[in-house]
């Protein structure tokens, strides 16, 4: 396997202008000697309106699909993923300096962590940055820790899956991002954290764009009743793997 971080971006018309940017995070990453990154760009459609901003690199791969969320589109992106690490990027979103290289610092180092999360600020219009209250110290994140502070906090993770990198072989296993309209990212960091140890990075990773256009800042995301449904099956889920004890590594 190629010693390759595996970018997955899913995109759709609104946020496509904000793809250089986010290109432009990626260039400024410095990866130990050896390892280098590939950026898979899926549009959630088929529109005329993603690919002008789509970079002209080599490392980049930008594909189309029928529409069905981003969990859809980042999930059929793995068809062309080769890195033995999975790195998630919103098309909207930056990732900091060195970000990918403390991932794979604590990914290589230890074979007990399947995943890791990094402090993420929110990017605001102006231009300035906010951070989010109550981040977790700095190292391990145990099994099942997630799930139950998510519980008790309105549904709220500690931890920030935008800013989530995986081993490709645990999320294969996990299948992917989940079949939910919104949410898929949280359930599939709660599916992680039944099964395998993480680790929250406290130097900031992500900038996490707020803009009008984005889709959690839309009425839909939060409609009551489908806001109980996509909670009830990612909590169901989470405990329905932790039930079964499988862990990764096995016997951790």
């Amino acid at each position: 396997m190629p010693r390759r971080v595996t970018v997955v971006t899913a995109v759709h018309a609104p946020s496509a202008r904000f793809l250089p940017d986010a290109h432009r995070s990626l260039c400024e990453q410095r990866l130990p000697d050896g390892w280098d990154w590939q950026w898979l760009i899926q549009e959630d459609g088929r529109t005329d309106e993603v690919r002008p901003y789509v970079p002209d690199d080599a490392r980049v791969s930008f594909r189309q699909g029928r529409p069905g969320g981003p969990g859809v589109a980042r999930t059929v992106a793995l068809a062309r993923a080769d890195g033995a690490y999975v790195k998630v990027l919103d098309a909207d979103d930056r990732l900091t300096p060195g970000a990918l290289a403390r991932d794979l610092a604590v990914l290589e180092a230890d074979r007990t962590i399947g995943w890791t999360t990094s402090r993420t600020l929110d990017l605001l219009p102006d231009g300035s940055t906010a951070g989010f209250p109550g981040d977790p110290d700095a190292g391990p994140v145990e099994r099942g820790a997630v799930l139950r502070f998510w519980k008790e906090h309105g549904y709220r993770a500690q931890v920030h899956p935008a800013s989530l990198c995986v081993r490709r072989d645990l999320l294969t296993a996990l299948g992917g991002w989940m079949a939910l309209p919104a949410s898929e990212d949280t359930g599939l960091l709660l599916a992680l954290n039944a099964v395998s140890r993480g680790w929250f990075n406290g130097e900031a990773g992500l900038l996490y764009r707020k803009w009008k256009g984005q889709v959690t800042g839309q009425a839909a995301h939060t409609d009551p009743d489908e806001r109980d449904a996509r909670m009830a099956v990612v909590e169901a889920r989470a405990r329905a793997l932790a039930d079964l004890g499988w862990a990764c590594p096995a016997g951790r």
